[in-house]
């Protein structure tokens, strides 16, 4: 399905993963490197220093708003928010309520 995704969804995706880290106010090591991972496997090196601008201040909520995530994208929005959630192993209580409000926005 990624492969799918044109240039500006995936960097798109990225975007939103980006918020989805921040969801606890606090980017951990492991969702750093989530993140870095995503940006090799989405093939969006040229683009890292934006991506760690992202990693290092949240990505404005205006520019993330689920409702704008094409219907044929959403549930690989959904998994990689899930995945951005798990990278930390530490699932805590804002990151299910972000999750579970995302998911009633994109089903």
């Amino acid at each position: 399905m990624l492969e799918t995704l044109s240039r500006d969804d995936r960097l798109r995706l990225l975007e939103f993963v980006c918020s989805f880290v921040w969801v606890d106010l606090e980017v951990k090591p492991s969702e750093r490197a989530f993140v870095h991972r995503m940006v090799v496997r989405l093939g969006l090196k040229d683009e890292a220093d934006l991506v760690e601008r992202w990693l290092n201040r949240p990505p404005p909520a205006e520019e993330v708003d689920p409702t704008t995530v094409p219907r044929a994208h959403r549930e690989l929005f959904l998994h990689a928010a899930k995945a951005a959630f798990e990278s930390d192993r530490d699932f805590d209580p804002e990151e299910r309520e972000y999750l579970e409000l995302l998911e009633q926005l994109l089903v």
